[in-house]
């Protein structure tokens, strides 16, 4: 069989909307200064679902100081993988600037998150160790296992029931193989926004053995006393044995780190396939990450902003009726009963109708008769932003709930 052939019959599980969502449900065009308010189709919306949790993509110090790197260093230095020749001090005073804020003894800078932890979860395991992880894991998790040649034990979401039911099967294996047992989660679930259960994963610690790896890319920025994450929030942050955070979401950037022990840092330097096969995050969006995070630092009041539109926001919803889930951080999910073939006009007519854009989460991300509206609260965002979208979202609801939506897919063709 020709390869193409299985393209033909098979679109995947979301390529199969292509034909009717292509350009505008799916791959949209936002357009113009990046801040709550973008234009899509030539048209003025209000934007909810930039990852720019501190405002900092718009901001003129953080713009300027790209600007400068940009033009002293360009986008090419340093030429080549931070192993052969692209390591320099730039690289080296982030790590240590982000491992301390995170209350690490050190840390590493990487070129891109995903491949990040896709390799990080390589290095760290091999065929006789057992990988213990929650069921909702970022899909760069669930790559990464994907190489582990190894037993993995799948817990329900949040389950310490399960939690524990896997710890046993694990600890079982990893005697007969004499490997070691690695756990992952999450600390904010990226598309509903409740947090990892890391305050009742901790406790186990000591019982099983086991090291524990966090995923904090919505974390990081957001949650705790001073923006460390949400080992932080919990108290728990000494007991994270590897935290891991991207700077797509609070930096508004490019790249990643991992923080541990001294140890750990210096052998994923040398088995991190993913940054020494790859070229090093360039010097100037490196510089451009160091200023990031020293302006979080020197600026809480970034994260206070954010945390008031946040806490309306979802208050609005909760107090119109809304379902928002367990959210506990700023991502802020709307859960609505919605026939999958309503879901284009309900969208329709939120965008061209209310004027507000937000990412759409169908099935089978969510069931076939749910659709997930997912809001991504940012520090610029206004009270007023809030007021209006509450009010939209109430008004869309009830047009649900009496039928209103025609059940045929929205024609997009005319706009695109």
């Amino acid at each position: 069989m020709d390869i193409f052939d299985k393209i033909k019959k098979n679109k995947g599980a979301l390529g199969q909307y292509a034909y009717f969502a292509d350009g505008y449900f799916m791959f949209p065009k936002l357009e113009g200064e990046i801040k709550p308010r973008m234009r899509f189709m030539g048209k003025e919306v209000l934007t909810w679902s930039l990852n720019n949790y501190l405002g900092l993509a718009n901001n003129p110090e953080i713009r300027e100081a790209d600007s400068k790197a940009t033009a002293e260093f360009g986008l090419a230095y340093q030429m080549g993988a931070r192993m052969m020749s692209g390591q320099t001090k730039y690289h080296e005073q982030f790590e240590a600037l982000a491992a301390e804020f995170v209350g690490k003894e050190d840390a590493y800078l990487l070129n891109f998150g995903y491949q990040g932890m896709v390799s990080l979860i390589d290095a760290l395991t091999d065929r006789r160790d057992v990988i213990v992880y929650d069921s909702e894991s970022h899909a760069c998790i669930m790559d990464g296992m994907r190489l582990h040649i190894g037993k993995r034990f799948m817990f329900k979401h949040n389950d310490v029931e399960s939690f524990e039911k896997q710890l046993d099967h694990a600890k079982n294996v990893a005697e007969q193989t004499g490997g070691g047992i690695l756990v992952i989660t999450e600390g904010v679930f990226g598309m509903a926004g409740d947090l990892g259960m890391l305050d009742k994963i901790v406790p186990y610690k000591k019982k099983y053995n086991f090291r524990l790896l966090v995923d904090d890319a919505h974390g990081f920025g957001t949650m705790g006393a001073t923006g460390a994450g949400t080992g932080e929030h919990f108290g728990v942050q000494d007991e994270i044995d590897i935290y891991f955070a991207t700077f797509a979401k609070s930096m508004a950037g490019i790249g990643g780190f991992i923080a541990s022990t001294k140890e750990v840092i210096k052998f994923l330097k040398y088995n991190l396939r993913s940054q020494i096969y790859a070229k090093s995050l360039p010097v100037a969006m490196t510089i451009g990450a160091t200023k990031r995070l020293e302006y979080i630092k020197a600026h809480p009041e970034l994260r206070e902003n954010l945390w008031t539109i946040v806490n309306a926001l979802q208050k609005g919803f909760r107090d119109a009726g809304l379902d928002i889930g367990n959210t506990a951080s700023p991502v802020t999910p709307v859960f609505m009963k919605c026939p999958l073939e309503a879901v284009t006009q309900l969208v329709f007519d939120l965008r061209e109708n209310y004027a507000i854009f937000c990412s759409t989460v169908i099935y089978p991300v969510v069931p076939k008769d749910v659709v997930m509206l997912r809001i991504i609260p940012t520090a610029v965002h206004t009270l007023q932003d809030v007021e209006y979208t509450v009010k939209a979202f109430k008004e869309i609801k009830h047009k649900l709930d009496n039928n209103m939506y025609p059940h045929e897919m929205a024609d997009f063709s005319k706009l695109l």
